[in-house]
């Protein structure tokens, strides 16, 4: 393992992230947080030159297009079925509160 976790940084780390360890739970934190950087050190070492970055991992293509109308409003149909109506509008009773 080459990377060593000080009793610095994993007090400091606990301390961000509001945890109080004991003696063995930071221990083990250490050595997992070593094998972490251990595995990042790894992937590292390769070539990823000429490999594009994504941003999600479905395709995603013109995701700002215009809004198109393909159905309607249906106002006809909805209006159809009310009943009472006022020019090309549902026609409600007037109602007052005091």
């Amino acid at each position: 393992m080459a990377n060593i976790i000080s009793d610095e940084t994993i007090n400091y780390v606990g301390i961000l992230a509001k945890l109080e360890l004991d003696s063995g739970e930071k221990e083990q934190a250490k050595k997992d947080m070593g094998r972490m950087l251990d595995y990042i050190d790894k992937l590292n070492e390769l070539d990823t030159e000429g490999v594009e970055p994504i941003s999600h991992i479905f395709p995603a293509s013109n995701v700002f297009r215009e809004d198109e109308v393909v159905n309607g409003n249906g106002r006809e149909d909805t209006l159809a079925n009310v009943p009472e109506r006022k020019d090309d509008c549902l026609a409600v009773p007037t109602t007052i509160t005091g």
